[in-house]
């Protein structure tokens, strides 16, 4: 019988031991899992956070680099507003002394615009990189033919940009030049569009200064034929 109770409390001493173990474990499992838990809560969290600055700043960086594009473009124009007046109809008629005098204003303006500078660089693959320098030399073998043909270039720049605008065009378009525009960066597009609006612009002021001139040699002509009779 002594036996018997010292083998059934051995047994149930086992078994408590066991259950204790198995209740540790347990606690010991739970544990790590609440810990993995929190850890990867914390984890998500600080991601989205991580995650909402940089779409912030991505939105900062893309107005800054509109807003310097912007500079870009005002100084182009300043630079070519310098340039029409200095060339412009009126200068040739006022005494040279006025003429120096503001075309040292002008001289002194596009100075201090030139010591700004503005640069966008823009991201290009291969493809769009070969196609800039293709559509880049489209234009310049057109300009470098100007005083050869004045008509024509302005009727073939008209094409080249026609290509590059998505309003209706006044006349044919290049459609070669236009699958070559396509293959540019879009920063690209908008740079050539630029160009060639720069490019018809002045060509039409060449044009009006043209008909002007012949006007005056015209009237000219006619007074002295008036005063022969």
């Amino acid at each position: 019988m002594a036996q018997a109770k010292i083998s059934a409390k051995a047994s149930e001493g086992a078994q408590q031991q066991q259950q204790q173990q198995q209740q540790q474990q347990q606690q010991q499992s739970g544990g790590q899992l609440r810990g993995r838990f929190y850890r990867s809560t914390s984890m998500a969290d600080r991601s989205s956070r991580l995650l909402e600055n940089l779409d912030q700043l991505e939105l900062r960086v893309e107005a800054f680099r509109d807003a310097a594009s912007a500079m870009e473009q005002e100084k182009e124009i300043l630079l070519e507003m310098i340039h029409n007046i200095q060339n412009s109809q009126d200068m040739r008629h006022i005494s040279e002394g006025e003429r120096e005098e503001l075309n040292l204003t002008a001289n002194r303006l596009m100075g201090r615009t030139l010591t700004v500078e503005v640069s966008v660089e823009t991201i290009r693959n291969a493809q769009q990189q070969e196609s800039l320098l293709h559509a880049t030399k489209m234009i310049d073998e057109i300009v470098n033919k100007l005083l050869d043909d004045l008509e024509d270039a302005k009727i073939r720049l008209m094409s080249l940009y026609g290509a590059c605008t998505s309003d209706v065009p006044a006349g044919p378009i290049d459609q070669k030049f236009q699958s070559v525009v396509i293959g540019c960066a879009i920063e690209d597009q908008k740079k050539i569009k630029r160009r060639l609006e720069t490019l018809l612009r002045n060509l039409e002021n060449s044009e009006k200064s043209i008909t002007l001139l012949e006007h005056q040699k015209t009237s000219v002509r006619q007074s002295c034929n008036s005063k022969q009779d």
